[in-house]
C-alpha cells in the first residue's frame, strides 16, 4: 500500500485484543486460572474463604516483589531482604515489648529497614566497581548477625504487647487489610514504573548505565533511591510478618529475597535489566500464592513446593528462549 508520498506503508498495527491474549501478562492470567483449578482439584479444601484464611501469612512476601522488580529492571540484585525483614521485625518486637505508642513501632521498623537499604544504597553508589551481588551478600550476613546478637541466646523473642499488631493484622468482613494494602501499593509501583518519566529513567538505566548517565540522567541518586526504598517495604513487611507470627526469631525471612525474585522474574521481569512489566510480576505474585496456600492444605512437604515453585520459574526463564527459536525457524522455513 502507497500513500500519498509514494512511500509503502508496511506496518499494520497489531490487534490489540490480540496483542492482550498472547502477552506475558495475558499467559500469567490463563496461568493463575488453571492453577485455582489445580488446587481446586487437588484439595478439597481449597476454596476463596480458605485462600483468604490463609494467604497474609504469604502476602508479606509481595511487598519486596514490588521494589526487587525496580532492582532487577536496573540490571542488579539484592539478596539481603530477607535479613533486613529479621532484623526489622527483631526490633518492632523487642520496642512493641516495652510498651511504646504502636505508631512508634512502625516508624521504627520502618526505619531500621530504611537504614539498612540505605547502607547497600551508600556502598554500591559510593563503591560502583563493586557487584550487587556480593555486597548484598556481606550485608546479609551482617544484618543477620545483628539480629542474632540482639534476639540473645534463645533466639527469638515473643509479643507481649500485641494489640497493635492484632489491629493491622484484622479483616473486613473475610478479607485482610494486608490484601488492600497490597494491591494499592501494586498498582502505585506498576504505574510509576510503566508511565512515569522515573520508571522510564530506571528502564534506560537497566539498558545502558552509560548511556543513562551521558543523557543527564542521576543514575546514582536512582539508585540510591531504591535499595532504600527496598529497605523500607522490607520494614513493612516485617510488621506484616510479627502480626502473624506474634515474634521473630533468627529464621524470620528466610529465603525471601529467592522469592521475591522468583515472584518478579516469573512475572517477566528481566534479570539482565530493562525489560519486563511489574503487571506481569503482581499477577505471578498471587499465582504463587494460590499454589503455595492449595498444596500446603494437602501438608505437602515444604521442600516438594519449593521444587515446584522451582519449575515454574526455571519454565518461566527458559519459555521466551524457546517461543524465539520457534519463530526463528518458521521464519526460516517462510522465507525457504
Amino acid at each position: 500500500m502507497a500513500g500519498k508520498s509514494g512511500r509503502s506503508i508496511n506496518n499494520v498495527p497489531e490487534n490489540p485484543v490480540k496483542h492482550m491474549i498472547f502477552s506475558w501478562e495475558g499467559i500469567m492470567v490463563l496461568l493463575f486460572v488453571l492453577v485455582n483449578i489445580f488446587c481446586a482439584w487437588f484439595s478439597e479444601f481449597y476454596n476463596l474463604k480458605s485462600v483468604l484464611r490463609q494467604m497474609p501469612v504469604y502476602l508479606a512476601e509481595i511487598f519486596l516483589m514490588l521494589p526487587m522488580a525496580y532492582i532487577l529492571v536496573l540490571g542488579e540484585i539484592d539478596i539481603s531482604v530477607g535479613s533486613i525483614v529479621c532484623l526489622s521485625a527483631t526490633i518492632s518486637c523487642l520496642v512493641s515489648n516495652t510498651g511504646l505508642p504502636f505508631i512508634l513501632v512502625i516508624l521504627i521498623s520502618l526505619l531500621v529497614g530504611t537504614a539498612c537499604g540505605a547502607v547497600n544504597g551508600f556502598i554500591l553508589t559510593r563503591f560502583q566497581e563493586l557487584p550487587p551481588m556480593i555486597v548484598t551478600l556481606a550485608t546479609q550476613i551482617i544484618f543477620r548477625g545483628i539480629a542474632e546478637i540482639v534476639l540473645g541466646e534463645g533466639g527469638s523473642v515473643s509479643l507481649t504487647n500485641s494489640d497493635g499488631f492484632k489491629a493491622i493484622g484484622g479483616k473486613v468482613g473475610r478479607v485482610p487489610y494486608i490484601l488492600f494494602l497490597v494491591l494499592i501499593l501494586a498498582v502505585v509501583a506498576a504505574l510509576i514504573l510503566g508511565k512515569s518519566t522515573f520508571g522510564r529513567r530506571v528502564y534506560a538505566i537497566g539498558t545502558n548505565r552509560l548511556t543513562a548517565y551521558y543523557s543527564g540522567i542521576h543514575v546514582q541518586k536512582i539508585r540510591m533511591l531504591i535499595y532504600t526504598l527496598m529497605g523500607t517495604f522490607c520494614g513493612l513487611c516485617a510488621l506484616f510478618m510479627v502480626s502473624s507470627s506474634y515474634g521473630a526469631n533468627t529464621t524470620t525471612g528466610n529465603g525471601f529475597e529467592m522469592d521475591a525474585i522468583a515472584m518478579a522474574v516469573f512475572g517477566g521481569i528481566s534479570s539482565t535489566g530493562g525489560k519486563g512489566n511489574l503487571a506481569g510480576g503482581i499477577i505471578s505474585a498471587f499465582i504463587i500464592v494460590c499454589l503455595r496456600v492449595g498444596l500446603g492444605q494437602q501438608n505437602l512437604h515444604p521442600q516438594v513446593i519449593l521444587l515446584i515453585l522451582g519449575l515454574l520459574l526455571i519454565c518461566a526463564v527458559a519459555l521466551p528462549n524457546v517461543v524465539g527459536e520457534i519463530k526463528k525457524a518458521l521464519k526460516v522455513k517462510k522465507n525457504a
